[in-house]
């Protein structure tokens, strides 16, 4: 049993390890900044998610004890992470994007922030406030 555990705990540390890496060098070679974005926040969320996923195997199995804590990082992990890197993302794109180089909101222009309509009276700024033109 207790071979089986370690070779289970031994594969999460390996995957954890390679997505780490693999998060780590997105970051350092991906171009621009919405790429660079994307590498750390998918690869290396897995990546830590595996490692605690391995500690709390082991824990409960080799010393008879389930330790919440590690499942807590991870549930944190996992609901910080994404909302994270979403607020990252929207600020790129109010610093570095204007409206009209955005896709077409379709018929309902309101969804997003920038707005594409030139007839508008007002006009969203990238602080969120609205000014007149």
């Amino acid at each position: 049993m207790e071979l089986i555990v370690e070779i289970v705990v031994a594969f999460f540390l390996v995957v954890s390890g390679i997505f780490g890496f693999t998060g780590s060098y997105g970051l350092i070679k991906l171009g621009d900044p919405m790429s660079r974005l994307h590498a750390p926040t998918k690869a290396t969320t897995l990546g830590v998610g595996g490692l605690l996923i391995a500690a709390i195997v082991s824990t409960y199995v080799f010393h008879d004890h389930l330790s919440l804590h590690e499942l807590l990082i991870t549930l944190f992990l996992f609901l910080a992470a994404p909302v994270t890197a979403h607020f990252i993302a929207k600020a790129h794109i109010h610093r570095h994007e204007k409206a009209e180089d955005l896709p077409d909101p379709g018929p309902d222009p309101e969804w997003a922030v920038l707005h594409h309509d030139p007839d508008d009276v007002h006009r969203r700024t990238p602080t969120g406030n609205e000014s007149a033109r």
